[in-house]
């Protein structure tokens, strides 16, 4: 009985204690709500107002009129809403491709040992560094069918003057031109870095069974880099699926609408038309889409294994 009564009293006083230190425990709320504030201003609430918007019939200057899902139905029958999109998924399929293929090869090329090597590193990299708008514009005076040096250069090969983005057909692979020149060395750093931490081990061995080239890019080489590849893929992805800036001022989705992606129509429905609701419900919908690319492409990420520099 006596001994239960100590434990029954040493029990009491740790609990006192316990309970006295947690009251005097660190309180670190009050860092993180700053923060939960600036969040809730530059993202929640922007989303919240934008999905607000979506359900209301809502032209700048006039009264909003709640419209329930009237905007997304008019989405789903609106075929240049769905050329957009047709217009966005070519476009981003092709500025991933072109990169990916021309920034590996460039990776394998200056992954040899040559002279002035770093210096041409250095030079191959410079468009990165150049703002959108500007290449945009030095690039729109390139394309000019009369003036431009393409079509000067061109000549020399015996090829006629070709229209670019002033012809419909020609338009998004001349965008594409410019983000591959732009975003290719992007891709050729990635690539290199996966290059770097290849071993060597297995490339003496496939030289010792008599492998060319070929063969030790396509079963050594390419999956031990695929992991890096899929990252240049996924940013290469984000970053061509939202592009705006080379496309507006290059061409604003002309000629005609023919370079018009899901960013240009929105922009141009919510701020040259005015149409706030109707853009709000196209900027919900591109939302999901975005998520849903993202989502596939985490997927695909995550079947590529690291370990021991393998692919599957």
């Amino acid at each position: 009985m006596a001994s239960a009564g100590i434990e029954t009293a040493a029990l009491a006083k740790a609990s006192k204690g316990g309970s006295k230190s947690d009251r005097f425990a660190p309180n670190y709320w009050p860092f993180v709500i700053p923060a939960l504030i600036v969040i809730s201003a530059v993202i929640v609430f922007p989303w919240v107002f934008t999905v607000w918007m979506s359900v209301n019939n809502w032209t700048l200057g006039q009264s909003q009129v709640f419209a329930g899902l009237d905007n997304y139905i008019r989405l789903a029958v609106d075929m240049r809403f769905w050329e957009s999109l047709w217009h966005t998924v070519v476009y981003t399929a092709l500025s991933v491709l072109l990169p990916l293929f021309l920034g590996t090869l460039a990776a394998l090329i200056f992954d040899a040992q040559f002279p002035l090597r770093g210096l041409i590193r250095g030079i191959f990299v410079m468009p990165m560094m150049a703002t959108p708008v500007a290449i945009a514009l030095v690039w729109t005076m390139m394309f000019h069918p009369q003036l431009g040096v393409l079509n000067y250069l061109l000549s020399f090969i015996g090829i006629g003057p070709q229209e670019w983005i002033y012809n419909q057909s020609s338009v998004i692979p001349s965008l594409v031109l410019v983000e591959s020149w732009q975003w290719t060395p992007l891709v050729m750093l990635i690539v290199l870095g996966g290059l770097a931490a290849v071993p060597r081990e297995p490339y003496e061995s496939a030289e010792i069974d008599g492998a060319n080239v070929w063969q030790k890019f396509r079963y050594l080489t390419l999956p031990m880099i695929a992991p890096f590849l899929m990252i240049a893929v996924i940013i290469r992805s984000i970053d061509a699926v939202k592009s705006f800036d080379i496309i507006y001022a290059m061409t604003q989705g002309g000629p005609g609408t023919a370079s018009e992606t899901i960013n240009i129509y929105l922009y141009n429905t919510a701020f040259a038309y005015y149409d706030i609701g109707y853009g709000s419900a196209m900027a919900v919908v591109f939302f999901i889409l975005i998520v849903l690319l993202s989502f596939v492409l985490m997927m695909i990420r995550q079947r590529v294994n690291w370990s021991d520099g393998e692919a599957r």
